[in-house]
């Protein structure tokens, strides 16, 4: 015989099963300081690098557009400051996301997990 499977949820309700934090525990985690603090971490290091990087892919389109004399100095051969520039864009996405990936595991991610540890704990 088989068995039927539950309903599913409509978003409405609440399960305080086994390991499942209430809606109440979530509103309460996420005003402790322990939870402001991971935020802060995070904030302090994703919000000055997304502007810097930013800022520097604007300056990027900005002298490929009005600044065509410089851009197009040769430094080497055919390669010029504007492949140059370009070839580092790509080299500082791949940079910021090992940087950040570097970040996350030293200082977000231990925080995140003994926040989600105490939660499955105390529900």
């Amino acid at each position: 015989m088989a068995t039927e499977a539950p309903p599913p949820k409509n978003g409405t309700e609440t399960d305080s099963g086994p390991g499942r934090p209430t809606t109440e525990h979530f509103v309460e985690v996420q005003k402790s300081p322990e939870f402001g603090e991971l935020r802060r971490t995070y904030r302090s290091f994703a919000f000055p690098l997304t502007v810097a990087f930013i800022a520097w892919y604007l300056l990027y389109v900005l002298l490929s557009n009005y600044a065509g004399g410089f851009m197009g100095i040769k430094l080497l051969g055919n390669i010029n400051v504007a492949l140059v520039l370009g070839l580092g864009q790509f080299a500082t996405t791949f940079l910021i996301a090992w940087f950040y990936s570097r970040h996350a595991a030293e200082r977000l991610d231990p925080r995140a997990e003994a926040i989600k540890s105490r939660m499955e704990g105390d529900a």
